[in-house]
């Protein structure tokens, strides 16, 4: 969800709007016209030195915020808008509650009001919490000192007489606390303006307000308005503090994740540090005191409650669920976590909205060439630059174990941090010589792990390998290679594969078909062995994926214990996925029947087995019966010919020679002539390569969306899918085109915090 912000008073420059009033011509000259000069020569040249008194600067913010929001207006769409002071005006015009013009008319007559008044002063505190601020202005010295903004829980307004500010600053000052007098001209947002808001109310009278088209959050209460509160909080704000903060927790509670801030970044720079230090306010009644009939006034303002950045109202918080540690550990909000999708279905978009949204997305390399995922590396690098974490999948490679070594290597290249490795079933080369080179000793002798690996198991044996110690054989040999340090050798003696184990049940990808009531468990009774065993520095977390569809399942794991959760089908019908829309058309319709298990391709010959969806489609029944031929025989020649004239009919819709000519090229130019050889040599393996074309075939369908062959698609899907589906159905978010990863992980993980809020709350009655 996203918030668009509009900046107040303080954010006006010389020079400002200069490429937007051409494009706006026609409303320019309305504007100067009902202003009565020239607007565009005040904000581009303003020869006369005006730009910065509060009659000039408010009308001329709110023309060139409303032509800034235009510019972008159609490339963005806002779930609320938010403005600070003057801001809210262009908010508020923004949802449609007036037009421009009459907006100008409001924002001219505020500003002469506020002009109007004088011997006021403001200044910034910067460093000292609200408590510690309001305790030191109760005593009597300060009676005449009132809060304007609380714009973060660093960065706190006040407002008063010129000589009391003064006097603030000066004693405030020798006691070595950080005070920023501001150059205004008056004490806005105080006590002090409460004529010129009565005057303002009586202005109101004339004009008539529609209701907001989407959500603006009110300064003055910290959340959205009402049809019939505008006039009232219009005139009430000008005399009432600035609750940005609580306005911005408030969003924050809702969901919102995006701040767009439009001609600044001042309020951008707020945010920042408001999600960085603050907890969402959940719950509109929570965000202020408010009385449902009328808002409680004292001195001519509103009352701000609430304002620490720490809500007392002991709410389940969704950024509580889970394992602490592991947040930490990736430096993320949620203990939720978007895994990997084949051939770059978890996208490079995928990842990066994850990772601005403070939460940890891993890009699906499965099936990538190497210069793909270089190049998605380096692009999701140049996005998140301020340290957001993010993933890469290693998947496991049965038949090119040099490729795996290769991904390994461009990633501690590139300097990928995070893995999540999937399909093993043991510990190999690659993998271990990942986990080592990023090992050091720290100052306190603890060991250091920089590569962390989140290991994707669907079976104890394998969540054994990843709990316990490198293979001393594998580590002998890096060592030997020259791969790892001697020291390394000796740490990772002292550290599993993998503090992070995402258990698997049934789901969209390798798995076998584990059920998540007993898999969880039992993995989690093996790490409690196997921590008592070896007596690690920090506990093993255990995390769940698979059926991770709808808030239900997402309590019903942390409820089991589950450390973190990781959500897989239900990321790939979202905008970002890369997938192609006529198939993502599809899986908005599926219900949780509508997914089959069907052979891997990269593990054909072994019988690992995939979800994949079934409605719609003819690839489970097809791919299940290459592999009933493959059992069968031992060769393509043995296979009957009515048969293979079905197959190259229906399914490969070209002839089997045909399909060995491609794959022969497929691997020389992979410059593995041995794979080609050994088919030569090995019948059975030459029928397992062609029938393994099918399955590459298959999925460029379905991700080009080629809709004349929608019968052979191959779309990894687990029934998690269908019952989001089934959760979302009547809401925005019934459409494919309406879902974002983020968002939606924001909303799982709230709703299932209420969930267990409600559940604790009829336990205690």
């Amino acid at each position: 969800m996203k918030a668009i912000m509009f900046p107040g008073q303080g954010s006006q420059y010389k020079g400002m709007g200069k490429d937007l009033f051409s494009r706006y011509k026609t409303e320019t000259q309305q504007a100067s016209d009902l202003l009565g000069y020239d607007l565009q020569e005040l904000c581009v040249a303003d020869p006369h030195k005006q730009l910065s008194q509060t009659q000039f600067t408010q009308p001329a913010l709110y023309v060139v915020n409303a032509f800034g929001y235009a510019a972008v207006k159609e490339s963005c769409s806002a779930s609320y808008f938010v403005g600070h002071s003057l801001g809210e005006y262009n908010a508020l015009l923004a949802a449609g509650v007036f037009d421009f013009s009459t907006g100008l008319k409001l924002v001219r007559k505020r500003g002469e009001l506020m002009a109007e008044a004088s011997g006021g002063g403001m200044a910034a505190v910067v460093g000292v919490e609200m408590a510690e601020l309001k305790k030191m202005l109760s005593t009597p010295d300060y009676e005449g000192i009132d809060i304007a903004n609380f714009n973060t829980p660093s960065q706190i307004v006040i407002a008063g007489k010129q000589e009391a500010i003064k006097k603030v600053v000066a004693e405030f000052e020798g006691k070595g606390i950080r005070i920023i007098p501001l150059q205004v001209s008056a004490a806005f947002h105080s006590r002090y303006m409460a004529p010129a808001a009565a005057d303002f109310e009586l202005f109101l009278k004339g004009f008539e307000f529609s209701a907001p088209g989407v959500p603006v959050i009110s300064n003055a209460l910290g959340i959205p308005y009402e049809k019939e509160q505008t006039a009232r909080l219009l005139s009430t704000q000008i005399a009432s503090p600035v609750l940005w903060t609580n306005s911005i927790r408030f969003l924050m509670g809702k969901g919102v994740i995006d701040y767009q801030e439009i001609g600044s970044s001042i309020l951008s720079k707020m945010v920042h540090e408001i999600r960085e230090k603050c907890s969402p306010i959940l719950g509109q009644s929570n965000a202020i005191a408010v009385e449902r009939n009328g808002t409680a006034v004292k001195n001519g303002q509103l009352k701000a409650e609430n304002e620490n950045p720490v809500p007392k109202s002991g709410r389940t918080l969704p950024m509580k669920l889970g394992s602490k540690l592991f947040r930490e550990d990736y430096q993320i909000k949620y203990a939720y976590v978007t895994g990997a999708m084949y051939r770059g279905i978890a996208s490079r978009e995928l990842v990066v909205k994850m990772g601005k949204a403070n939460m940890l997305g891993y890009l699906g390399t499965g099936g990538l060439s190497l210069e793909k995922i270089e190049a998605d590396i380096r692009h999701i690098q140049t996005e998140l630059t301020e340290g957001q974490a993010f993933g890469l999948n290693l998947l496991h490679s049965i038949t090119d174990p040099s490729f795996e070594m290769e991904t390994v290597k461009l990633y501690l290249r590139l300097g990928v941090k995070h893995i999540e490795a999937a399909a093993y079933m043991q510990m190999t080369e690659s993998l271990v010589y990942y986990r080592l080179s990023g090992l050091q000793q720290g100052e306190n002798k603890e060991t250091i792990c920089r590569h962390k690996i989140l290991g994707k198991i669907s079976r104890p044996e394998v969540a054994e390998e990843f709990m316990r110690p490198a293979p001393e054989k594998i580590v002998n040999k890096l060592l030997r290679e020259g791969l790892i340090t001697a020291g390394q050798a000796e740490l990772s003696k002292t550290v599993p594969m993998s503090y992070d184990i995402c258990v698997e049940a049934d789901s969209g990808g390798h798995t076998d078909g584990g059920v998540a009531l007993v898999l969880l468990p039992s993995i989690q009774r093996l790490r409690t062995d196997i921590q008592q065993e070896y007596q690690y520095q920090r506990p093993i977390n255990i995390g769940l994926a698979g059926g991770i569809g709808t808030p239900q399942a997402i309590a019903c794991a942390f409820v089991m214990g589950a450390d973190f959760v990781l959500t897989g089908s239900i990321n790939q019908c979202t905008v970002e996925a890369d997938m192609s829309d006529y198939v993502k058309d599809l899986l908005q319709e599926i219900n949780v029947q509508d997914t089959a298990y069907a052979p891997a391709g990269d593990m054909f010959e072994i019988g690992s087995k995939v979800q994949v969806l079934k409605k719609g489609v003819l690839f489970p029944a097809r791919a299940n019966k290459l592999y009933a031929l493959y059992t069968q025989y031992n060769a393509l020649h043995e296979i009957p010919e009515k048969t293979v004239e079905q197959l190259e009919r229906n399914y490969f819709k070209k002839p089997i020679p045909e399909i060995w000519e491609e794959t022969i090229t497929y691997f020389k130019n992979k410059g593995e002539h041995s794979e080609i050889q050994k088919a030569e040599q090995n019948p059975r393996h030459k029928m397992a390569l062609v029938f393994r074309w099918y399955f590459g075939y298959s999925m460029r369908l379905s991700l080009a969306g080629n809709k004349d062959q929608q019968v052979n698609f191959q779309v990894h899907c687990g029934p998690a899918l269908g019952a989001f589906n089934q959760w979302v159905k009547g809401t925005t978010l019934e459409s494919w085109r309406n879902r974002h990863v983020d968002e939606i992980g924001v909303k799982m993980m709230e709703e299932s915090a209420s969930l267990l809020e409600n559940m604790y709350q009829s336990f205690k009655s």
